[in-house]
């Protein structure tokens, strides 16, 4: 059994240096995605996001408070305009992201605390950019009435402690954990480049075992293992893992060990996520051949699966805020399990029984190539590849 095995394994090492698209995929695809998703956000948080202002009130006061928004790190404020249909116009056309509304009268009202409104207007179009926007543009209609409110009370002889102390009765100590630098790059990388990663070994697991159908030579594979689809699917699959391995094992060096991402979970939880990743999803590779013996229907099974992955993994839109039959469904979906055990286990160091049930679901998908595996082989034998 074992000579069978090596000897498929050095047929399918054959295949992939004999066929350029295997490189692609395997090696040249996840690294160029590896760079550019970490270096597109290698700054963290976006910068500089532009912002407009419409300043009807035009005092030194309201033009103290748009200089402080402009120099806040992630808004910009790159025009006036004098209506606010045209600054509601230019976040349509997607010049800005939002912008803060002065009406006349405001520094009046202000000293003499008639209570103005300043109103501010952002896009959620694009989710971060505009909730790092109405974080900016509430903070400065904030800190504008607590300038007024402070130099009124100074003039009326309060001390800086009594003015602290009306101002802001309860002082907020927030700590943020594991990224106190708020890196949108630690956040998204994590889940995106397995993401893509996890496509790939999708696509080429149905891809290499299709082909031995489309091009005929599924006969003479199953006889190179005696007839035994275990041994035929052990064989075909371990030079992919061993590649898949070791390209997921550079993913997690570079961003963990170069780019410092955070990892109180350790090496060890580490290598063990990578493990299970791949065996999960080649085993779910197999399995949708299995369902479907065709090349394109197998692979356009894993391009769907693989593309819903990435709303079903709970990164983007928390899981338990959707609705019941679409949390039950996020359990099929490998990339799920595999973000929670990187969330609880690797990112915030949690024991592994925290998230043993993500485990099992993972060992699952790995294990799924069993309930198809005559199927398969039948395939092999008996199918005709039709176009």
């Amino acid at each position: 059994m074992l000579k069978r095995l090596l000897y498929i394994a050095l047929r399918e090492c054959r295949i992939l240096l004999k066929n350029p698209i295997y490189g692609f995929c395997m090696v040249v695809f996840p690294v160029v995605t590896t760079l550019f998703f970490t270096s597109m956000m290698s700054d963290g948080q976006p910068l500089d996001m532009p912002v407009a202002v419409v300043d009807e009130d035009n005092t030194s006061t309201t033009r103290s408070l748009i200089q402080r928004l402009d120099a806040f790190q992630n808004s910009q404020v790159v025009a006036h305009y004098p209506t606010v249909s045209e600054a509601r116009r230019a976040i349509q056309q997607n010049q800005i992201y939002g912008f803060l509304y002065i009406p006349r009268g405001t520094t009046d009202q202000l000293l003499s605390s008639r209570q103005p409104k300043v109103s501010f207007y952002y896009s959620l179009a694009s989710v971060t950019a505009g909730s790092l926007v109405f974080k900016d543009l509430k903070t400065i209609a904030t800190l504008g009435s607590a300038a007024v409110g402070q130099a009124t009370m100074r003039a009326r002889g309060f001390t800086d402690e009594q003015i602290q102390t009306f101002l802001q009765p309860i002082r907020l100590d927030m700590h943020l954990l594991q990224n106190p630098q708020t890196n949108y790059n630690v956040y998204l990388s994590t889940v995106l480049i397995p993401g893509v990663l996890m496509l790939f070994m999708f696509l080429i697991t149905a891809y290499s075992i299709g082909t031995e159908l489309k091009f005929g030579t599924g006969r003479e594979w199953i006889d190179m293992a005696g007839g035994n689809i275990l041994v035929a699917l052990i064989g075909k699959l371990l030079p992919q893992a061993l590649v898949f391995l070791t390209v997921t094992f550079a993913y997690e060096y570079y961003v963990f060990g170069i780019l410092g991402f955070p990892h109180p979970g350790g090496v060890g939880m580490m290598i063990l996520l990578a493990v299970l990743s791949v065996l999960a999803s080649q085993g779910f590779g197999v399995f949708a051949f299995g369902l479907m013996p065709s090349l394109r229907m197998s692979m356009s099974i894993c391009s769907l699966w693989a593309v819903l992955s990435f709303s079903m993994a709970g990164s983007a839109f928390p899981i338990m805020a959707m609705d019941e039959p679409v949390q039950a469904l996020s359990w099929l979906f490998p990339l799920r399990h595999y973000y929670m055990l990187y969330q609880i286990c690797v990112f915030n160091g949690y024991p592994l029984l925290e998230a043993w049930f993500h485990l099992a679901a993972l060992a699952a998908f790995a294990l799924l190539p069993w309930l198809v595996m005559k199927k398969i082989k039948n395939a092999m034998l008996t199918y005709v590849y039709i176009p």
